[in-house]
């Protein structure tokens, strides 16, 4: 019986640890916002602030996509919030800023999307 319930417990944390895997966390690397395994992430200047939504969609979200929200339900702490995308998903925003990832970007560190058409920027803070 102690055995049983030692399996459960473990696979309930080890399902647990692969939801809070799936959401990025955010941290800051020389100033620049990347994620938590130190990829980049970009703002879009078409996305207006607060607007509660990301205009980068389909074929523009294949080059620059969107760095997905924690789970429904994970309280969300200022500069923090989350928009929803045309498609339904959850986007985490930045200062009211939906957030991309540049596919472009090969390895933690790479800039390669900063100032793309003057529209891409790397979030600074």
């Amino acid at each position: 019986m102690k055995t049983s319930r030692l399996l459960t417990m473990s696979l309930m944390l080890a399902c647990s640890s692969l939801v809070f895997a799936d959401t990025t966390a955010l941290k800051k690397s020389d100033g620049i916002l990347v994620t938590a395994d130190g990829m980049t992430v970009y703002t879009f200047d078409k996305d207006a602030a607060d607007s509660g939504k990301s205009v980068c969609n389909g074929g523009c979200a294949s080059n620059w996509p969107p760095v997905a929200a924690p789970a429904a339900g994970t309280k969300m702490n200022a500069p923090y919030s989350v928009v929803t995308r045309d498609d339904g998903s959850a986007q985490l925003a930045y200062k009211g800023k939906p957030l991309y990832r540049f596919a472009a970007d090969a390895k933690a560190g790479d800039r390669n999307g900063d100032n793309v058409k003057n529209i891409w920027h790397v979030v600074k803070d």
